[in-house]
């Protein structure tokens, strides 16, 4: 796993829409939304954390299991269209973590999608749920974004303050 020190906690990539991926209008079909930001946290996580989720669950007999998706489809993605996808932890307890990820236009100010993924670790033998390590515990700690209180009922809550932040950001920038 990566060292203790400067941990990104908030990691951000870039991907085209392709085509493939989209709906007749054009615009990027709801179910593939769920493989960008899984496959953008996978990237992320193995660049920034030096973490191979096969090797973990091979070394602890343990790995993540997605429990509950909250997804919001704010924005269309377009074909050929460049995003940027921005994840974070912003939940952990002994066996349980929440990952928001935002998808966002290529210039980070208009939201696309919002998404929670919450998962349980568990044993990959039984699929029944097991502690994080301590070194998994110390990892989560630095990687825990503060300032976002996490309520399992708040997604809706989170999407409008999200909207509310970058709508007066933007605003600043025009002034």
């Amino acid at each position: 796993m990566a060292a203790s020190s400067a941990l990104v906690r908030t990691p951000e990539t870039t991907h085209r829409v392709y085509f493939q991926d989209c709906d007749m209008l054009g615009h990027l079909n709801n179910a593939r939304f769920l493989d960008y930001f899984l496959n953008a946290r996978e990237e992320q996580v193995a660049r920034h954390y030096a973490l191979n989720m096969g090797q973990l669950a091979r070394e602890q007999n343990a790995s993540w299991v997605i429990t509950k998706h909250h997804l919001s489809y704010l924005r269309p993605a377009r074909q050929g269209e460049i995003v940027r996808i921005r994840t974070q932890l912003i939940h952990f307890d002994n066996s349980n973590l929440v990952i928001e990820m935002q998808m966002l236009n290529e210039d980070s100010q208009k939201l696309k999608a919002v998404l929670w993924s919450e998962m349980t670790f568990v044993k990959v033998d039984s699929g029944v749920r097991t502690d994080h390590s301590d070194e998994l515990m110390e990892m989560l700690e630095q990687l825990d974004v503060e300032g976002i209180d996490y309520d399992p009922d708040g997604f809706d809550d989170r999407v409008r303050s999200l909207r509310k932040e970058l709508k007066r950001a933007r605003s600043g920038e025009e002034k």
